[in-house]
C-alpha cells in the first residue's frame, strides 16, 4: 500500500503536501507544533506552506486522526494518534515525549465528579505532564 493510500481523506482530494504533512506526523514520536512540524518538512527538502500545514491539521483534528494537546499559552500541539480507543496521554515537560496511557481511574474520577454536580458526563479529556527518565538522567548528569 503506498502512503497515499494511508491518509485519512481530506476534503475533495489528498494532495502531495497533505501526504506529506501526515507522513511527518507519523514520524514524530512527540507532540509538536504546526510551526515545528513545517520547519522538519523544510528539513525534508518538502515544499509545503505553514497555511497548508495549519489547515491539514485542522482537517485531521475535525476527523479525530490526530490527538490535539491545548498548551497554557493558547498553542496547539499535534500528535499522530495511535489507536482509535479513548486513551490520555502522558508527557514529557521538557522534551515532549509523550506516552499512551490508558484512563481507568480517570474514567472513574470523571464520572464520579460530573454526578457530585449533578452533571451528565459527555466526554473530558486528560493530560498528565512529568519528566521523562531521559530527561530526569541528563537533569541528574547536569548536577552531579
Amino acid at each position: 500500500m503506498s502512503p497515499r493510500d494511508t491518509v485519512p481523506k481530506l476534503g475533495a482530494r489528498n494532495t502531495r503536501q497533505r501526504t506529506a504533512v501526515v507522513n511527518c506526523l507519523r514520524d514524530i514520536d512527540r507532540f509538536a507544533s504546526a510551526k515545528a512540524i513545517h520547519r522538519e518538512l523544510e528539513n525534508r527538502d518538502e515544499k509545503v506552506g505553514l497555511t497548508t500545514v495549519y489547515r491539514t491539521l485542522q482537517s485531521l483534528a475535525e476527523i479525530d486522526a490526530v490527538d490535539v494537546l491545548q498548551m497554557a499559552s493558547g498553542e496547539a500541539l499535534y500528535r499522530h494518534c495511535l489507536t482509535d480507543d479513548h486513551h490520555h496521554h502522558l508527557v514529557c515537560g521538557v522534551c515532549g515525549t509523550t506516552v499512551e496511557i490508558e484512563g481507568g481511574p480517570v474514567e472513574k474520577w470523571a464520572e464520579d465528579t460530573a454526578a457530585t454536580h449533578g452533571f451528565t458526563l459527555t466526554g473530558h479529556d486528560a493530560e498528565i505532564f512529568g519528566t521523562c527518565p531521559d530527561c530526569q538522567n541528563k537533569k541528574e548528569k547536569v548536577h552531579s
